[in-house]
C-alpha cells in the first residue's frame, strides 16, 4: 500500500503557540524597555505578535532586534532620560523621539505645556506621569495603542481625558497619567495610532470622530 502521509510544513509555516507569542511580547518589551524601540512600535508589534498564527509571521518582530548575548558586548547607553517639564508664565512644545523614564513630572504655573509622547521611547512597561497645575494645564498625547489611566483631583477646574475610544491590545503599555489641577485643567489625549506622523491638528481631528464612535 502506497503511503499517502502529507509531506510535513516548513518550521517557518508551523503554526505558533500561545507560549511562543508570549516569548515575542516579553523580549519585545524588553528592547522597549531599553530604548529600542518607541511606545508606538512597541504597541504595533504586540498587536502583530498577539495575532500571529505561525512562526513566520513572528520572526520579523525581532529580526532587527539583538539577542541577549549580542546586547551584552554592546556599549551602554549614554545621556538621561527626560524626567521633567516645566512652564512658568509660559510653555513648552515637545515632540518628536526622546527618551522617557518610568517617572515624568510635568509642572505648569501660569501656563502649559503640549507634550507629543508618540514617538518617545520610554524605559518601562508601565509609565507615571505626574502633572501639576495651577493657574494653568499641561496636554499629553498619546498613542491610542496604550492603555491610559487617568487620576488625580482637580479644584475650580478639571481634568480630562479625550480622543479614541479604541481599545488598547492585549500586552500593551500602560501609562498612568495623574494629575492635580488647581484653577486649570488638564487633558489627555489618546490619537489614532495610524496618525503618527501627522500634525497634532489633524491627529485630534481623526481621534475626534473616534471618540463619538
Amino acid at each position: 500500500m502506497d503511503d499517502h502521509r502529507p509531506e510535513p510544513a516548513p518550521p517557518d509555516r508551523l503554526r505558533a503557540s500561545d507560549a511562543e507569542r508570549d516569548q515575542v511580547i516579553e523580549e519585545l518589551n524588553r528592547h522597549a524597555g531599553e530604548g529600542r524601540l518607541t511606545l508606538d512600535e512597541l504597541s504595533d508589534r504586540i498587536e502583530q505578535a498577539a495575532g500571529a498564527k505561525t512562526h513566520a509571521e513572528l520572526v520579523p518582530l525581532t529580526a532587527d532586534l539583538p539577542t541577549e548575548a549580542e546586547v551584552a558586548v554592546l556599549p551602554p547607553r549614554r545621556g538621561h532620560p527626560l524626567a521633567w517639564d516645566i512652564a512658568v508664565m509660559g510653555g513648552n512644545d515637545r515632540e518628536g523621539r526622546f527618551w522617557v523614564g518610568d517617572r515624568f513630572r510635568a509642572i505648569a504655573f501660569m501656563g502649559g505645556s503640549d507634550i507629543d509622547l508618540r514617538n518617545a521611547v520610554f524605559d518601562a512597561e508601565e509609565i507615571v506621569i505626574t502633572i501639576y497645575a495651577m493657574m494653568g494645564g499641561t496636554t499629553i498625547y498619546l498613542p491610542d495603542s496604550v492603555e491610559v489611566q487617568l487620576g488625580g483631583f482637580a479644584l475650580m477646574g478639571g481634568n480630562s481625558q479625550r480622543g479614541s475610544a479604541r481599545a488598547a491590545p492585549p500586552g500593551a503599555p500602560v501609562i498612568k497619567v495623574n494629575a492635580y489641577t488647581l484653577m486649570g485643567g488638564s487633558e489627555v489625549w489618546r490619537l489614532p495610532v495610524e496618525t503618527r506622523g501627522l500634525p497634532l491638528k489633524q491627529a485630534k481631528k481623526a481621534a475626534k470622530r473616534l471618540e463619538l464612535e
